[in-house]
């Protein structure tokens, strides 16, 4: 068997191939890169290593070649149309490529009135596999609970969570987790290739108050709750993302972002990360940049 994963020096890719190693000869996986200077993550092991550039053709079918299992992770922006090109340069370069086990790296904000810039891409690619003739499964993740660990510093310094949801909960999930998920999702054939949907994500939600109370019994400091409108939140971060994201907390304020289910166990076995323990074990031990 020879599995691709697409983004993979990026940090979810990178945690996938880690777990991906622990079920299959590393000889088994090629990893696509679309900055080589990133091809150092994976020096000094038996990895194949590919050039893949999303909208160059060549590149796409020299690393698609003799693939067996594709997992795709979308490339990170806010695009809506460059981000549906790309996906389509994948399909055609999968099906060109007699690739016929495709799995979707998702998000969960896909309902049809969920207001996140991103959702219709979140929609229309399982719609569009669906008809492609390829074997597919798709995960969608929850939130990653990632970036909350170097928000800490800020949080603490302003002492409240800001997120305008008002009372709805999010769910979230480590990229640890969903990338143990997807490795075994994409090596358990029984698992995959029937249009399955898995929503990863941890054993409970949170609404903001919780997630503050767990945010002070971590760092000591206290943390509250003190939403800022929809539009304030955008504002605040304009130069980091601020509207697309806010457009992703409105959704959670209309209570489309706090979905939980046990299909991590489903696919592993195991129990997720719950959040007190991911700030526990990550806090203040380890430096993560997003």
């Amino acid at each position: 068997m020879k599995y691709l994963i697409t983004g993979a020096s990026g940090h979810l890719g990178q945690k996938v191939v880690t777990h991906l190693r622990k079920y299959v000869d590393e000889t088994e996986v090629r990893v696509g890169i679309h900055n080589m200077k990133k091809a150092s993550l994976f020096e000094n092991t038996g990895l194949e290593i590919s050039h893949l550039d999303y909208f160059d053709s060549s590149t796409i079918d020299q690393s698609f070649q003799n693939v067996d299992v594709l997992v795709y992770i979308p490339s990170i922006t806010y695009d809506l149309t460059r981000r549906v090109q790309e996906f389509e340069n994948v399909l055609t370069g999968a099906q060109r490529n007699h690739i016929e086990n495709f799995i979707f790296v998702s998000f969960f904000a896909d309902q049809v009135n969920n207001t996140f810039q991103m959702s219709p891409f979140y929609a229309y690619v399982p719609r569009r596999l669906a008809g492609s003739g390829l074997a597919y499964a798709y995960v969608r993740n929850t939130i990653y609970a990632d970036p909350l660990i170097p928000y800490l510093p800020e949080l603490i310094e302003r002492g409240h969570v800001i997120y305008p949801v008002g009372d709805q909960p999010l769910s979230f999930i480590s990229h640890d987790d969903s990338a143990e998920a997807i490795a075994r999702l994409a090596t358990e054939p029984a698992l995959r290739g029937h249009g399955q949907s898995y929503l990863l994500s941890m054993p409970q939600n949170y609404n903001m108050v919780e997630l503050a109370q767990l945010m002070t019994e971590v760092t000591g400091h206290s943390i509250s709750y003190r939403p800022v409108t929809v539009e304030q939140f955008g504002r605040i971060y304009q130069n980091d993302g601020g509207a697309e994201l806010a457009s992703m907390y409105e959704a959670g304020q209309r209570g489309l972002m706090k979905e939980t289910s046990n299909d991590f166990h489903r696919l592993t076995g195991m129990t997720p990360t719950d959040m007190a323990k991911f700030l526990h074990d990550h806090y203040g031990k380890e430096k993560i940049i997003y």
